[in-house]
């Protein structure tokens, strides 16, 4: 690692950062990124709402009659046709161009209210109605008919919701013999209120529900105990968005996949680290690296110390060598009637293949742990005390203004803090051939090595500037002169820029350079020198 005033240093006369020798050609190529950016349109940043239960039902319903407007249609048309394209309003217009209205409706499931039948084929209002599931005869106040035309008793209907809410389901199709047609909801609630209103209620929340668990873009809040609130994510060119969100109560998660933020480390990743980290992969390779096997009884024996003569728990003798069941009758250096003097390649390298996995697991699992627990204790030790020397500085009237600069630094140094542990556990994965399948380097292309190699640069500066950042932030800052204090300042405030570059450069080179190469798509979230984007609550 060089020495610190290489990579950073600050000018008094420009106040600009100054990065090590690279700063000349940082300099010429300003001009053709600037020309480049003026050409590529600036995307647009996904808004983020966090809805509250009790305004699940506003937001819901903005869609609906949005939607009900747009196809002249009914609501609980509406809602089939939402849930069929994953609540994303901002394709419905574009399929309608492109499909037309009859097939949209048709894909989703949508059977529109048939032709009012001519006054003589009506049934009276003295006539009696044939149910045609209980076959008993009804006044026409006691039979309901949905848009399909199909009718049947009120009380064959309510047992027909029921059941079909016993099963979970959401839109409740009609119970003629194939008909495809979603009962309407205004009568299914309304016939359900009258005979079992629990059941109307259940009905309620899973409409309620399906505005989250059928909707692209809103996910629940991951936090435990679970804070009621639902995230939302408008990005009109995303279907999934793939972005790292902090709900108002607090718990900051990747959108896509629900799981603690994690960038950038790409989701499939995470989630293989998280059931590694929780599972027994590792126990089961240093058992095999480390003990045999019984030969009777087949239970793990772990040799200390002594001759090769191994005695089980359950009587059997065997050969610590190479397994096999023997007598009792041995010498310091062979046993009766037994040779393994044979060298076995292929299980001596499964061995060595175990023992060599197990050295690297615990490479980039215990540098993943020494940052996160870094972090944890920058976090919970050294926060309140930034906070605190941040109210010091403003009550001595030196750099009232400008106090928050601690604060800002102590954000940064937890985000790279992150970034920093979780680049660690990519590596992990990136970097094994065999549990990563790579595509072939194609001619002239850098190899993996050299990729390699660049990231870990990049890993290695972050590491290093991270640390000495947060030295610098324990610095009582309040107790040093005037001057000292606009040199901490200073120091700080240009460490944090170069650390937040290095960071930057680092999801740079893995989203360009180390992803493209792996056969499973993968992609991370973009660097948020900030964090994740805080979400802001939908007005009611």
């Amino acid at each position: 690692m060089n020495n610190a005033d290489d990579f950073y240093g600050y000018s008094d006369e420009d106040e600009e950062l100054v990065m090590g020798d690279d700063d000349d050609d940082d300099d010429d190529d300003e001009g053709w990124q600037d020309q480049e950016e003026d050409d590529i349109p600036p995307r647009r940043s996904p808004e983020i709402w966090a809805i509250k239960k009790d305004s699940l039902s506003v937001a819901q319903q903005q869609d609906l009659s949005m939607v009900m407007g747009l196809f002249n249609i009914k609501q609980h048309h509406a809602r089939a046709l939402l849930i069929h394209y994953r609540w994303n309003t901002d394709c419905l217009g574009d399929h309608l161009e492109r499909k037309g209205q009859e097939r949209m409706l048709m894909e989703a499931g949508v059977v529109l209210q048939q032709q009012e039948t001519s006054s003589s084929s009506r049934p009276s209002s003295r006539s009696r109605v044939l149910c045609e599931v209980c076959f008993e005869d009804f006044s026409p106040r006691h039979v309901s008919s949905m848009d399909c035309g199909h009718s049947f008793c009120n009380d064959c209907w309510t047992q027909h919701f029921v059941a079909a809410l016993d099963l979970g389901k959401k839109q409740i199709p009609c119970m003629a013999f194939k008909c495809p047609a979603i009962c309407d909801e205004a009568m299914v609630q309304r016939l359900l209120s009258h005979r079992d209103p629990a059941a109307a209620k259940r009905l309620h929340d899973f409409l309620l529900q399906s505005y989250v668990d059928d909707n692209s873009a809103v996910k629940w809040c991951p936090s435990v105990p679970h804070c009621g609130n639902a995230i939302r994510v408008d990005a009109a060119d995303e279907v999934e968005p793939l972005c790292e969100v902090r709900c108002p109560c607090g718990v900051s998660f990747c959108f896509r996949c629900a799981a603690a933020a994690h960038s950038p480390c790409p989701c499939a990743m995470w989630e293989r680290w998280e059931a590694k980290s929780h599972g027994e992969a590792e126990n089961v390779k240093w058992l095999l690296a480390n003990t045999k096997s019984c030969p009777k009884c087949f239970k793990p024996i772990d040799k200390i110390d002594g001759c090769n003569l191994m005695t089980c728990k359950c009587g059997q003798h065997f050969c610590w060598l190479c397994g096999g069941a023997t007598g009792l009758a041995h010498t310091w250096t062979s046993i009766n009637n037994h040779s393994c003097n044979r060298f076995e390649k292929e299980e001596k390298r499964k061995v060595d293949d175990a023992r060599r996995q197990v050295r690297r697991y615990e490479h980039y699992y215990q540098r993943f742990h020494a940052h996160d627990f870094s972090y944890k204790a920058e976090r919970n030790k050294l926060g309140p005390a930034v906070a605190d020397r941040v109210l010091k500085l403003e009550w001595s009237g030196v750099l009232t203004r400008d106090a928050a600069w601690l604060t800002d630094a102590h954000r940064s140094l937890l985000r790279c803090r992150q970034v920093l542990a979780r680049s660690y556990v990519f590596a992990y994965y990136m970097f094994d051939a065999e549990a990563t399948p790579t595509r072939r380097r194609e001619p002239g292309s850098q190899s993996m090595a050299q990729k390699q190699a660049l990231f870990e640069d990049y890993q290695q500066q972050v590491e290093g500037n991270v640390e000495r950042l947060s030295k610098l932030l324990g610095t009582d800052v309040p107790e040093l002169p005037e001057a000292e204090i606009l040199q901490a300042k200073q120091d700080v405030t240009n460490l944090v820029r170069v650390v937040e570059a290095h960071c930057g450069k680092m999801y740079g080179c893995i989203q360009d350079e180390l992803l493209p190469m792996l056969v499973e798509p993968m992609s991370i979230a973009a660097y948020q020198p900030g964090g994740p984007s805080k979400a802001n609550e939908l007005p009611a």
